[in-house]
């Protein structure tokens, strides 16, 4: 896990792309960071340190479930 200081106008979104790589992380994001967005903020004012998770590996899925190695 790494800490992020926001600029003013980041957006949970924005954030998730340029932190984690896709927006697909929004959720994991947010709910790494429980006390902003339980104040549904949406737009960040500059200095609101958030915390950036690790990204979760994907399993492959070319593999049969009882072979598949989450990581």
């Amino acid at each position: 896990m790494k800490t992020y200081i926001t600029v003013q106008g980041d957006m949970w979104d924005s954030i998730a792309h340029r932190q984690m790589g896709s927006t697909d992380y929004t959720d994991i994001l947010m709910n790494a960071n429980p006390t902003q967005s339980k104040l549904e903020t949406y737009l960040f004012s500059a200095g609101v340190m958030l915390v950036i998770p690790d990204i979760p590996q994907k399993i492959s899925s070319k593999l049969p479930p009882w072979k598949q190695v989450s990581r």
